[in-house]
């Protein structure tokens, strides 16, 4: 989200960045164009990434350009106008990626850098604009500053939270947690792996003392890389409480008992809600993979997608598009009607799992890279065997997204309003072509519910906030539990990931040296 300009005093308020070790300077440039007069020392600066505790994989920032008078720029800007430079605050020789600084399309950069080392000191930021600082220009973040894989969580939650701008309230987790007032773990270990182990993708896990344990219940258990890898990140910047809990690792929700049923429901964790089921939900498995292997084993992430969302607006062609497997017969029908009305909709299925008998019929499109989903206006997002989890990725570009009425929902869907932030559709499409025809002939209200929801997205599902979000339903869980949390006999530890090339070395002060002996 980008702040309006009568907030710029609240720069004061954001720690000068400081980075960890990194050893030659790196400097970055931005290549946009655009004509605007851009004043650098009333440009805005802000973000995670001016902190030195938060601890992220990849840590970012943005800059706004501003005008002269004041007013944040809305076009990009010229050529090369922008150059970032990193540099040590020390000696020692910490590498540190930093790619070329993303431009959103709407005056705003997005600078990424991930770390592979420490720094007891930390680093120097200078963002500068034709070579004249940018806004508080240079930042400084005092060390230490720590890379991912340390295990050096702060003891003091509120810290942490405060350092991420957590906010302070989640509606879904609110709404999640109605009907567990209390949570008895006892209760849990009887009656759970009787109700659940045998739909296959149930994991209990159990973190005590900030370490983490659990034991595989079914058969199709390996999704747990994805909360096992977000657990343990987790882990290594904060103080967890302790708590014992189970993870639903398949894709469908699993509790279907309702509050007021006799016996009631129990606290399943799931990554995708329904209207039908109870279970707590988790951002995916799928956005916070992306985030925590962002800019070294995805391609696509919450962040890389802001800079990838093709034409303007009055470039891109203007029909509304769709690809993806056959995991619901619904996309069958869309490809149905592309045949039927290609001025409109340009749908294809990409595999063949679920209907294989339909593949003479519709045919098998070929891939189309996700950033060039971007060059339509409009995108079509439909149910998978759940939520089509690439939901996300479309609200973060700049294309309007026709939503499918749904029974499932993410983490996030509490925050978006239909025909505010994206266009819903009936579910079963019959009044799709219809909106999307709406939408070509209001094509500026169509501009301004697409910008609505971009802007929303990129607000709600920074990464950060992915572990805020985490956070919070563990402590919300743990303050519920009524019996003590336990590691049990049949549990493993999952072990910290190493890293010997990040040469952590934690500063803790003497106090808390002292709580710890």
């Amino acid at each position: 989200m980008v702040p309006h300009l009568k907030l710029r005093n609240a720069r004061s308020n954001v720690p000068h960045v400081v980075l960890a070790s990194l050893i030659a300077a790196v400097c970055v440039s931005v290549g946009f164009s655009g004509s605007a007069e851009i004043d650098a020392g009333k440009c805005v600066v802000w973000g995670p990434g001016l902190s030195p505790a938060a601890v992220l994989p990849v840590r970012y920032f943005y800059i706004q350009s501003v005008d002269s008078e004041g007013r944040n720029i809305s076009v990009s800007p010229a050529a090369d106008s922008f150059r970032v430079k990193i540099s040590s605050l020390e000696q020692q020789y910490v590498r540190v990626h930093v790619p070329a600084p993303l431009d959103r399309g709407d005056g705003s950069l997005l600078v990424r850098y991930r770390l592979y080392g420490s720094s007891s000191k930390g680093l120097k930021i200078e963002v500068l604009y034709q070579d004249k600082p940018v806004a508080d220009s240079p930042y400084t973040l005092r060390g230490p500053v720590y890379h991912e894989y340390c295990v050096c969580p702060e003891r003091h939650p509120h810290v942490w939270r405060s350092a991420l701008q957590c906010p302070e309230q989640e509606p879904q987790i609110q709404q999640d947690f109605i009907s567990f007032p209390s949570i008895d773990l006892q209760r849990l270990l009887q009656e759970v792996p009787q109700r659940f182990s045998r739909r296959g993708g149930l994991v209990h896990y159990s973190l005590i003392n900030n370490q983490l344990h659990r034991r595989s219940l079914g058969q199709y258990t390996d999704f747990k890389m994805f909360s096992d890898e977000m657990l343990l990140s987790l882990a290594r910047k904060v103080r967890l409480p302790d708590v014992e809990f189970y993870i639903n690792v398949g894709d469908w929700p699993m509790e279907n008992r309702k509050a007021g049923d006799k016996p009631g429901p129990v606290p399943i964790i799931s990554w995708c809600g329904s209207s039908d089921t109870r279970d707590i939900i988790l951002p995916t498995y799928d956005i916070t993979h992306s985030c925590l292997e962002a800019m070294r084993g995805v391609t696509s992430d919450l962040l890389s997608v802001q800079g990838n969302t093709g034409p303007v607006w009055s470039d891109k062609t203007e029909k509304a598009f769709f690809r993806g497997r056959d995991s619901r017969e619904e996309r069958l029908r869309l490809v149905t009607m592309s045949k039927e009305n290609p001025e409109l909709l340009d749908a294809g299925i990409t595999a063949y799992f679920f209907f294989r008998d339909r593949e003479k019929d519709l045919g098998k499109a070929p891939l189309v890279g996700f950033f060039d989903f971007f060059k339509y206006k409009y995108q079509v997002n439909v149910d998978g065997t759940v939520a089509a989890y690439r939901f996300p990725y479309l609200m973060l570009g700049d294309s309007l997204v026709f939503k499918q009425d749904s029974p499932y929902y993410e983490h996030f869907y509490t925050h978006l309003e239909a025909g505010v932030h994206y266009i819903p559709v009936k579910r079963d499409l019959s009044d799709l072509l219809q909106k999307i025809r709406w939408a070509q002939k209001n094509d500026t209200k169509a501009e301004a519910i697409a910008k609505s929801g971009q802007s929303l997205v990129r607000d709600v599902l920074q990464p950060h906030r992915l572990y805020c979000y985490y956070y919070s339903v563990l402590q919300t869980y743990a303050a519920r539990q009524s019996t003590r949390p336990a590691v049990h006999p049949d549990m493993e530890l999952v072990p910290q990931p190493s890293d010997h090339s990040a040469l952590c070395d934690c500063h803790r002060s003497p106090e808390e040296q002292k709580n710890e002996l």
